[in-house]
């Protein structure tokens, strides 16, 4: 497995432990997701499969690109600041990784152009 590899499933099993803590403490639940914690997870975990700064992902905090819909952006954002406090009693490790890797810059985004940039692209004569 290559370090891109392990801290992709680091920051899955981070953000899984942070959904946890807030479902259990928000909607009571003891072992398994709520339905509205486990559509937030489904879709976390599509967004970190589908980053396009992969095998160099930042943390979504310090990522130039934010591709969660605004919506789950708000519901991920409710998660954390609840969560957040709680998980370094709860799974410290996790937390300390989650630190560092929060240090690293953002690579510049991808580009998404298809073809030349702007300049170089032949113009009329």
């Amino acid at each position: 497995m290559t370090g891109a590899e392990r801290r992709t499933r680091r920051e899955l099993r981070t953000a899984r432990a942070m959904v946890g803590i807030f479902c259990r403490g928000r909607h009571g639940t003891k072992d398994a997701l709520c339905a509205e914690c486990g559509e937030l997870w489904a879709y976390v975990q599509e967004r970190i499969g589908r980053c396009p700064f992969r095998p160099d992902k930042p943390t979504c905090l310090n990522c130039t690109v934010h591709c969660y819909r605004p919506d789950m952006r708000e519901r991920i954002r409710a998660v954390m600041r609840y969560a957040g406090p709680r998980m370094t009693w709860r799974h410290p490790v996790l937390t300390l990784f989650h630190l560092l890797q929060g240090r690293k810059a953002a690579p510049p985004p991808p580009r998404t152009t298809s073809g030349p940039p702007r300049g170089d692209r032949p113009g009329p004569r």
